[in-house]
């Protein structure tokens, strides 16, 4: 059982009484303390409806112990580590990460913006300066623990857990001075019988994307599902989930380089029917009210809203979904294909086990720079996939 301080009291979290002293703590803007750890380890506190739930800090998950829900592997295992410090800064007295951005959020001109990375790799370089687009969805995903995953919450994680939680992130995080939950849409749930009332929500949310009679328009971030991409009478129509009769429009060239630039992504979504396609874009609205897209990039989901990027890792997502012990997906942020990651963690155990894919072209320059990132973390275990030598082994 976990046990936190709170107001000077020690809690249990299965304990009648927490909620009452978090619904306490959470008017007093206090921070509960997990006790993993001494002195223990700073909180935060989320309110889900009449429901209130403690938060890990941004980037603190390596101060926990390894066996806590809240421990996170060491950065440098993922994209996340080249981006510490310099994309990603952590304010520790407010607990809010400030984020540099490598895109822009707002619009000047009629030009069209071109997709992140459809000049080669530019949207995956591992320069820690910018967050790219991607890298930002990366973050709110992590930042949001849509990475964790244990077989125990097969059937409960659905679109309305996971818009929660990346609104949640999203308020801990800060773009060009301002809270990104100002500037980020993720479309709620949609339910007929609400039409109404969900179209008045979604349009006062909308109404800062609306021109201004002069000066740049402010762009805003969509984190969506895909429906589908089809034809329109000039351009692509991008088809978001929960947003029926609200099409974002997509010009030809920008739709030929997202063709391009995410084909791998798009043919692990097609190739899946139970997988989901997520899309991250900056957005406007034009005088007639149409959202037009600017940027976009797209991640491909497992069922349980894990992210994969081969059908190597979806073979490992699949098989970590099986299984009690909890695990976290490791995401790569800004960082090229080229470069290794930990493509997974098992978590809970005082020794943790990283786990690796080799892809089959691998060539001698990712296999030392594989053994040079596990050789730097003795105290954690390790599992490798080679795919050229055969099929994945058994989990550890």
């Amino acid at each position: 059982m976990r046990r936190f301080r709170i107001g000077g009291d020690v809690y249990g979290n299965e304990g009648s009484d927490l909620q009452v002293a978090l619904a306490a703590a959470y008017g007093r803007k206090e921070r509960p303390l997990c006790l993993c750890r001494d002195p223990g380890c700073a909180m935060y506190i989320a309110q889900i409806g009449d429901l209130y739930v403690i938060k890990r800090m941004p980037l603190s998950g390596g101060a926990h112990d390894p066996s806590c829900e809240s421990y996170e592997s060491p950065y440098a295992l993922f994209g996340l580590g080249a981006l510490m410090g310099s994309a990603i800064q952590l304010d520790a007295e407010s607990g809010v990460a400030a984020l540099k951005l490598d895109f822009s959020l707002s619009k000047t001109g009629s030009r069209a913006a071109p997709v992140p990375g459809s000049s080669g790799s530019a949207d995956v370089t591992a320069d820690p300066k910018k967050l790219s687009l991607r890298g930002l969805l990366h973050y709110l995903w992590h930042e949001a623990e849509l990475t964790v995953w244990t077989s125990r919450w097969t059937g409960k994680r659905h679109w309305w857990t996971v818009r929660w939680h990346l609104l949640e992130a999203a308020k801990q995080m800060s773009v060009k001075g301002g809270p990104l939950s100002d500037i980020l849409f993720v479309p709620e749930p949609f339910r007929a019988d609400n039409k109404d009332a969900i179209e008045q929500r979604r349009n006062a949310e909308l109404a800062a994307a609306l021109p201004p009679k002069n000066g740049p328009r402010r762009l805003i971030v969509l984190v969506g599902e895909v429906k589908e991409l089809i034809p329109a009478r000039s351009g692509q129509k991008l088809v978001i989930k929960h947003l029926p009769g609200f099409p974002f429009l997509i010009d030809d060239a920008l739709h030929r380089r997202l063709s391009t630039r995410f084909e791998r992504e798009l043919s692990l979504w097609g190739a899946d029917a139970s997988s989901h396609l997520i899309a991250v874009a900056t957005f406007g609205l034009n005088p007639a009210g149409l959202a037009i897209v600017e940027e976009i990039a797209l991640m491909v989901v497992s069922e349980n809203w894990i992210p994969y990027e081969t059908f190597q890792e979806k073979r490992l997502v699949d098989a970590l979904a099986r299984v009690r012990e909890k695990s976290i997906k490791g995401l790569r942020f800004n960082l090229p294909p080229d470069q290794p990651i930990a493509s997974a963690l098992l978590q809970n155990r005082r020794d943790p086990v990283a786990l690796f894919i080799v892809p089959a072209g691998a060539d001698d320059t990712f296999d030392a720079s594989l053994q040079d990132m596990i050789a730097e973390r003795t105290e954690i275990g390790t599992w490798t996939w080679r795919v050229a030598e055969g099929d994945m082994p058994p989990l550890p």
